[in-house]
């Protein structure tokens, strides 16, 4: 009884995605103007050619500073409970380091960190 159930949401689901995407095909406005397909930036037209490529180590270089700048924001409100909660705290804490220091000796392998 509990297949046939799971089967019929499984269908319902996916009728139902199909349905919206199909309606949002048909009913949604859409242009064929060439200007639609311009990069847009700033208000200025662009000169030269636009699709450029970006080395991925700066996107790389970006998403640590946000994991060690989320870190250090987890860190101030830690150390304000910390005596309240006790060793529990501390424990996480060191845990929530070690996967720290074990994602930044990733990159630091991975040669994430060098800026070229």
């Amino acid at each position: 009884m509990n297949n046939e159930w799971l089967i019929l949401f499984f269908i319902v689901g996916a009728l139902f995605v199909g349905l919206v995407l199909v309606f949002s095909g048909l009913v949604a406005p859409s242009s064929v103007n060439p200007q639609k397909y311009d990069p847009y930036e700033c208000g200025i037209p662009t000169k030269g050619v636009t699709w450029l490529q970006f080395n991925v180590g700066y996107y790389l270089f970006a998403i640590l500073f946000l994991i060690f700048d989320v870190e250090t924001v987890l860190v101030f409100p830690w150390a304000v409970v910390m005596k309240e909660v006790g060793m529990a705290a501390f424990i996480e804490i060191v845990i929530f380091f070690l996967i720290l220091g074990l994602g930044l000796l990733y990159a630091w392998k991975k040669h994430a960190l060098i800026w070229e």
